[in-house]
């Protein structure tokens, strides 16, 4: 099938990859422009651009799709399917209606729950026990198509987004090519219209952790914001960023230290198993605490 692919950052490579493996035909893949990045601030391309390229890929990077000019370009590359997939640019109707089979999106959630930009972190954060895949047929609203094909994977206690985010980027491939394969065959399912969540953006306002909150809900903040962009505290003027945590048993006044790096809460306690001091490199809580002495309260 002659597909164009759309996608931005490392959760959608291996979605491309997994599309060149199974014989399609990569009529031309966008991504977003090239960003300033690193110390330097040279512009750097996107892992889908960078990954492109190394497979020879023709790549074109429009800061928008709502130009006329955008609407001929994508149409004569006459694609069977467009594959979308964390892109991050919003498909007008013409892009929409180009390709003869439209367009499937791969998106992270189990819609309608979880519609929008940050399904895997929110699906954490609210302490739901499992989310998943959805192959849907996009539409001109937000995550509202309808779903082909859908997988189901839990979340565990203790999983971080970092971790999901993987396990979700390897079933999306799978699940898109199986999709692909028997297109003709899916009958489209429409969202039901109860039980629609909106997966707002991470703001990094929101990382800071807040100990007056009961410990399950730290321990799922913490879990949800890692490995981006990293929840927070204060430990003497220097910034923590916790990486995993537990909720367990404790009770003192929310941020003191009860050992090790075990804090009460608003209600129990968490216990922190990875994090990173500034200028580190990401470390179990034993390492973090060998010439790092610990103030009685964290803030």
């Amino acid at each position: 099938m002659r597909v164009t692919f759309m996608g931005t950052p490392d959760f959608s490579v291996p979605v491309l990859d997994a599309l060149v493996a199974a014989g399609h035909e990569i009529a031309c893949v966008y991504t977003q422009p090239p960003r300033p990045a690193g110390r330097g601030k040279k512009d750097r391309p996107t892992p889908v651009h960078a990954r492109a390229e190394e497979l020879g890929l023709m790549v074109r990077h429009p800061k928008t799709l709502r130009t006329e000019e955008q609407d001929v370009a994508f149409a004569s590359l006459d694609p069977d399917v467009a594959v979308v997939v964390a892109y991050g640019l919003i498909l007008p109707r013409q892009i929409l209606e180009a390709p003869c089979r439209g367009c499937l999106n791969i998106h992270a959630s189990l819609l309608p729950r979880w519609r929008g930009a940050a399904p895997i972190h929110r699906a954490i954060m609210a302490g739901d026990t499992e989310t998943g895949v959805c192959i849907m047929r996009m539409e001109e609203g937000l995550d509202t198509g309808p779903v082909l094909l859908r997988e189901a994977t839990p979340i565990g206690p203790e999983d971080t987004t970092g971790e999901l985010h993987d396990r979700l980027s390897a079933m999306g491939a799978r699940l898109i090519v199986e999709a692909l394969e028997k297109l003709r065959d899916l009958p489209p399912q429409d969202q039901p219209g109860d039980g629609v969540t909106y997966a707002a953006k991470i703001d990094k306002a929101e990382a800071r952790v807040d100990w007056t909150r009961p410990a399950p809900e730290v321990a799922r903040h913490i879990n949800g914001l890692s490995p981006f962009p990293g929840a927070w505290c204060d430990v003497a003027g220097e910034r923590l960023k916790l990486l995993r945590a537990r909720a367990v048993e404790g009770t003192a006044a929310p941020g003191t230290v009860l050992g090790g790096l075990t804090v009460a809460c608003g209600e129990g306690a968490v216990e922190i198993l990875e994090a990173q001091r500034q200028g580190k490199r990401p470390m179990r809580a034993t390492e973090i605490l060998r010439g790092f002495p610990l103030p009685e309260r964290l803030g």
